[in-house]
């Protein structure tokens, strides 16, 4: 036997090459029983051999440390192990069930829900596959041999953990046809309970020849896979031909290690969010509310800094009853902004300026701005550009779907022919206080008047490219090209209508989307504008908590880190510092 120098060790430890080597932590929760914590070695190898550090995740009462916990991980693995307990998913348990394990059952389930939240890449083996099909709204057979009468294959074996008792078919148009390169593959099996059926936003990748589910995955591109075999154990006897496996997993924490890391590190600005349209539901924006896509712990599960809250109006008819109505709206929605975010004074505040969101993010708090989406909330009345200029407002959509007093809409009957004499002044008044023009929902006609008229760069705070969806609210190639060579940005928009004209479209269009405008227009052009609570919202990009996948997208699409940092705030923010740096008189603090 050779001799171990452990000084020697201790020494290389410490040279530049090991001290600068980034490995993704991948957390594997431990098989607890008999007041044991217990991990087979061939989830922790595995791991090793595919270039992740593993660590071993013990249940624990404290539900309050899950979340920091989570915080420190860039990749999970629930490992196999005994019997769910059925009344954690409202089921009496039959005479078949087999020893439980309600204080890892209870935490694992929470686990599960906290991650897939949290966008973490995540791997089920045996039991690990129930617990995500279950946590996330699936469901499990019990037991097979009871509850399910068309089983034919032997699930439940006791043969060599190292050895196959079947084979699986594969789906071929899944991610994990794309990890094994085949449509059939051996396995082990060692269970009696299974996946009957998936949640929402899964699907089914592989099954056995008696139609039992064998590997679910995601279908929202999301990080996620369960198996219902025991990969690690073939690779503890020499077999690699499951290792893949556990390299995709450590590659999909690796990317998201590198996006959580690059968020820390920039500001993530969404630039149209219309949240407060359900100002009337009595959401609660403090906490993780179902009703809506941003909320402040979506924000933080998606590392999202700041987004621009916008006071939304239906164009309505134009008499001075009308549009005094309109006008008290928008002060009231604005109002109901600021309220708030004044009760989360701790976690959240009001921002005017991009260095307010700089100072927020150092602070440890989340950016709110605030809009105003279409410009008949000013009416006919010049004086209220500067009444909502000092309310704190940033940018104010020109019109929405109609023609107002200002402009014509991309939805509208044409009445001014382009940007009216009245608009002229608003755009003018807008340019001296600092208030960004923003021509989403213009007509084309509009647009290039705006682009003439104001002596300010211009912004389309949530707008898709019409090359690749042709819907009037979209921007033609010129006019991204008049855009970016007056200093402007568009931003992309996750608006399901705007990103393709048929069938439901996913964050590969929105990423399309993207690439096509900065194509176009230069990467110092472009940014993005979810529209999310006003229809915004495809799968993989359902919400605030999911943006980190837009980040994953673009790093996959060998976007640099600078061109991130651009796209996600900093070339918006430059335009309404140059806007706001021409205002004689900014607002108060």
């Amino acid at each position: 036997m050779t001799q171990y120098n452990w000084q020697q060790t201790y020494t290389d430890l410490h040279t530049p090459e090991a001290v600068s080597t980034h490995r993704p932590v991948i957390g594997i929760t431990g098989n607890y029983a008999d007041q044991t914590l217990t991990l087979a070695e061939g989830y922790y190898r595995s791991v090793l051999k595919a270039g992740g550090i593993p660590v071993v995740i013990p249940p624990y009462e404290q539900t309050d440390m899950l979340i920091p916990q989570i915080d420190h991980l860039d990749g999970i693995i629930f490992s196999g192990g005994g019997d769910i307990n059925p009344l954690f998913l409202g089921q009496q348990p039959l005479p078949a069930l087999h020893s439980i394990t309600p204080l890892r059952d209870r935490q694992e389930l929470l686990l599960a829900r906290l991650a897939y939240d949290r966008q973490l890449p995540m791997l089920g083996i045996c039991k690990g596959i129930q617990v995500i099909a279950a946590a996330l709204g699936g469901e499990l057979y019990q037991d097979l041999e009871t509850q399910k009468t068309d089983v034919t294959v032997k699930h439940s074996q006791q043969l060599a953990r190292t050895e196959a008792s079947h084979t699986v078919s594969i789906n071929h148009d899944t991610l994990l046809y794309n990890i094994y390169g085949k449509t059939e593959i051996p396995v082990n099996s060692f269970h009696h309970q299974a996946v009957k059926t998936v949640p929402a936003g899964f699907r089914i990748s592989a099954q056995s020849t008696d139609g039992v589910i064998e590997a679910i995955e995601s279908a929202e591109w999301k990080s996620i896979i369960g198996v219902q075999w025991h990969p690690e154990c073939f690779i503890t006897d020499g077999n690699r031909s499951h290792l893949p496996l556990f390299e995709w997993l450590v590659a999909q924490a690796d990317s998201f290690r590198q996006a959580r890391t690059l968020h820390r590190h920039i500001i993530t600005l969404d630039s149209h969010c219309d949240t407060p349209m359900f100002f009337d539901r009595q959401i609660d924006f403090s906490h993780r509310d179902p009703r809506i896509l941003v909320d402040l712990h979506k924000m933080s599960e998606g590392h999202l800094d700041a987004t621009i809250m916008v006071a939304y109006l239906k164009q309505e008819a134009r008499d001075e009853t009308s549009l005094a109505i309109a006008t008290q709206k928008a002060d009231t929605i604005l109002t109901q902004i600021e309220t708030m975010v004044g009760k989360i004074p701790g976690q959240a505040a009001i921002a005017r300026t991009p260095d307010d969101i700089r100072r927020l993010k150092a602070e440890g708090r989340k950016a709110i701005m605030m809009g105003i989406e279409n410009g008949y909330a000013i009416g006919r009345n010049l004086q209220l550009v500067n009444h909502f200029r000092q309310r704190g407002v940033v940018y104010m959509t020109l019109c929405h779907n109609g023609d107002n007093d200002i402009c014509d809409s991309a939805r509208g009957e044409n009445e001014h022919h382009g940007i009216s004499p009245f608009g002229q002044q608003v755009i003018a008044e807008m340019n001296r206080l600092g208030m960004m023009v923003d021509l989403s929902h213009a007509s084309e006609q509009s647009f290039y008047d705006a682009i003439d008229i104001s002596t300010q760069p211009i912004v389309c705070s949530h707008s898709s490219a019409r090359a690749l969806c042709d819907h009037p609210r979209n921007l033609t190639d010129d006019q991204m090209r008049r855009l970016a060579a007056t200093g402007g940005v568009a931003q992309v928009t996750f608006y399901n209508r705007f990103l393709r004209t048929d069938g439901q479209a996913t964050i590969e269009d929105a990423i399309n989307h993207l690439d096509h405008m900065v194509n176009i227009m230069g990467v110092e052009h472009v940014g993005i504008g979810t529209d999310f609570d006003g229809d915004g919202g495809v799968p993989g990009l359902a919400s605030a908590s999911e943006l980190i996948n837009f980040t994953r997208q673009m790093l996959q699409r060998r976007y640099s880190p600078q061109d991130i940092q651009l796209i996600w705030g900093g070339n918006f923010l430059r335009v309404m510092q140059t806007c706001q740096s021409q205002t004689p008189n900014p607002p108060p603090q």
